[in-house]
């Protein structure tokens, strides 16, 4: 029996904790049966932490990656188990996150052959990853798992490796023989140092000397530089907006951060893209080129660690191929400092107005509740040492606009890939990586129906394990697709198509106390911030279910609000009521961007 043999689930569990992984996401299923046991044998070592789903177990292992660094694992059955996985595979590729996937398969005998939950699992992942391998020999295993791992970590991409069911079950080779055809490999990966060549470097000192007028862009790339980048800014004089992304790694509290870029993001971010003579990009990647300056504007430099992204959105001057934190520290001593500080005193002068602007946004009376004001209480009341997960939509935009996080504080969604339903996932991964640290995760009403309010069982079941028993969930409760409705009105010039966007009714606070959890509804504003200090003060996780107006624009603070306003009208009038308080809203809006912005 197995108890008695040490089989090749033996040994990949066995490569899972060489590796330094503690923590497995996944859910059971035959297809993976032989590996769930070689979990039990090795005691916990590392800890099977089981999902109501496998997509959300895939998300999971994205998150514990994003907020732990190293590599997330995931771990799902055949067919159907591993189809699910792919969302989260998806998610790790286009946000550029080791993970590694184990799944199951049928044994190899009948493969091909149409065979119950038979699925080409080599086909299946070969664009998500990259690296997938099927183990077709116990002598292959070792190997492959390594070569997974040590792929993830080199390209930051997600891997997987495939376990039939027969050769699951044989006996691991121990020692591997030395013989033609076998391959020794171990468990070993450093980081790299990685800067650029010198004269790359004086090149782009020169450029940037050159300029007046600076901008720097900041993405993920910089997570280990914020500091750097606050010196690079200082000595150039420089405004600094960041993609979504790099919106952690960058101290907005300071008075030339215009903080996130784009659709998204603000008016100060579209008036230092728009105005300046410079880019620096560092660590971002962000394909919304629209909102970078007009090409030829500007003289461009950019910082990645892979080459293949220099110049990849942007027309740049010189790449440089280097890891943030190397290449800021050799550039900075070659950058010179800016005697005249009238540029600097421009971009502080339109963060000045957007903040006004913000704050004015955020006191807009809505029916109840104004979700960028539910959102903004939550920054002056967010713990120094919180962990915040986001998920996809709406809140988006207001985590984006009204959030400051303080330094070191980590914020997490899915980004690249926008994936709805990320928030719960994220923020259990980050919860049982740093149980004493509190955790707010925000998320809308659809992502919740989704699966948020599956993985609440989840936490449920988990939470009297932490040290800290803070875990705030906050779902803005509108009853609407939020985010599509107003695409729809921006993009396509269509009303609210009510089939595809009303949500069905549900009682979140009521549903969270259901689970032996606490709910807080609140629908008028003054509920608002005694909300959250409870929320954040409870003795077990709190959802705040924030019952918001959907009618609340998403649009940017740029162009005009006028022009939004003409190109939407038609639509709105379609919608009745709701579309009036949308366009008395787009109105108001519009005045404030006038009088403020």
């Amino acid at each position: 029996m197995a108890e008695d043999r040490r089989l090749v689930a033996d040994l990949v569990v066995e490569r899972l904790q060489a590796w330094g992984v503690h923590r497995v996401f996944g859910y059971s299923g035959d297809g993976i049966n032989t590996v769930l046991g070689a979990l039990r044998r090795a005691g916990g070592r590392p800890e099977l932490v089981q999902a109501r789903h496998e997509e959300n177990a895939a998300l999971m292992a994205v998150g514990h990656a994003k907020y732990a660094g190293g590599v997330g694992v995931m771990l799902s059955t055949q067919g159907p188990g591993a189809i699910h996985l792919l969302n989260g595979l998806y998610d790790a590729k286009l946000d550029s996150v080791p993970v590694v996937a184990i799944v199951g398969q049928q044994q190899r005998s009948v493969l091909g052959s149409a065979y119950q939950q038979g699925v080409d699992l080599q086909t299946l992942f070969g664009d998500a990853t990259a690296y997938v391998q099927t183990v077709s020999t116990a002598e292959q295993a070792q190997m492959v798992v390594d070569r997974a791992f040590r792929t993830a970590l080199a390209t930051r991409q997600p891997c997987a490796v495939v376990l039939p069911h027969d050769v699951r079950g044989l006996d691991a080779p121990d020692p591997l023989p030395q013989q033609h055809g076998v391959i020794s490999s171990s468990a070993e990966w450093r980081r790299p140092r990685v800067r650029p060549q010198e004269e790359d470097l004086r090149e782009a000192a020169e450029a940037l000397n050159a300029g007046r007028k600076v901008a720097l862009l900041v993405g993920q790339g910089a997570r280990q530089a914020g500091e750097l980048v606050q010196a690079v800014a200082d000595r150039l004089g420089a405004g600094v907006t960041t993609s979504l992304l790099g919106k952690p790694f960058v101290d907005e509290r300071h008075p030339a951060s215009t903080g996130v870029m784009g659709h998204l993001g603000t008016s100060a971010s579209a008036f230092l893209m728009s105005s300046c003579d410079t880019l620096l990009i560092v660590g971002s990647n962000d394909p919304w080129t629209e909102f970078y300056p007009p090409p030829g504007q500007v003289r461009a430099v950019q910082v990645d660690l892979d080459p293949r992204n220099l110049g990849n959105r942007y027309p740049v001057e010189v790449g440089l191929p280097g890891d943030a934190a190397e290449t800021l520290t050799a550039l900075l001593p070659l950058l010179e400092p800016r005697p005249d500080d009238s540029w600097r005193r421009e971009v502080v002068a339109a963060v000045e107005r957007w903040h006004a602007l913000a704050e004015a946004r955020a006191q807009l009376p809505a029916q109840p509740l104004n979700p960028e004001l539910v959102i903004r209480s939550l920054t002056p009341r967010l713990p120094a040492d919180a962990r915040v997960s986001v998920d996809v939509g709406s809140v988006v935009y207001w985590y984006a606009r009204h959030l400051a996080l303080p330094p070191g504080v980590p914020a997490h969604l899915s980004s690249t890939l926008a994936s709805m339903g990320s928030a719960l996932p994220y923020g259990i991964a980050a919860k049982l990586e740093a149980p004493d640290r509190p955790l707010v995760a925000l998320a809308g009403d659809g992502a919740m129906q989704m699966n948020g309010i599956n993985e609440l069982v989840t936490v449920a079941a988990r939470w009297r394990e932490w040290s800290d028993p803070r875990f705030v969930v906050c779902v803005l409760h509108n009853g609407d697709l939020a985010e599509v409705t107003w695409e729809q009105r921006e993009m396509e010039g269509d009303p609210r198509f009510e089939a595809s966007q009303r949500l069905p009714a549900f009682p979140f606070a009521a549903y969270a106390e259901l689970l032996g959890l606490r709910g807080i509804r609140v629908d008028s504003p003054e509920q608002v911030g005694p909300a959250w200090e409870a929320a954040l003060r409870a003795d077990r996780p709190v959802v705040l279910e924030a019952v918001v107006d959907p009618e609340v624009p998403l649009l940017p603070p740029f162009p005009a609000g006028e022009q939004k306003l003409d190109s939407m009208r038609g639509a709105l009038a379609q919608e009745g009521p709701e579309g009036e308080r949308a366009l008395r809203l787009l109105a108001e809006q519009a005045r404030q961007e006038r009088e403020l912005g």
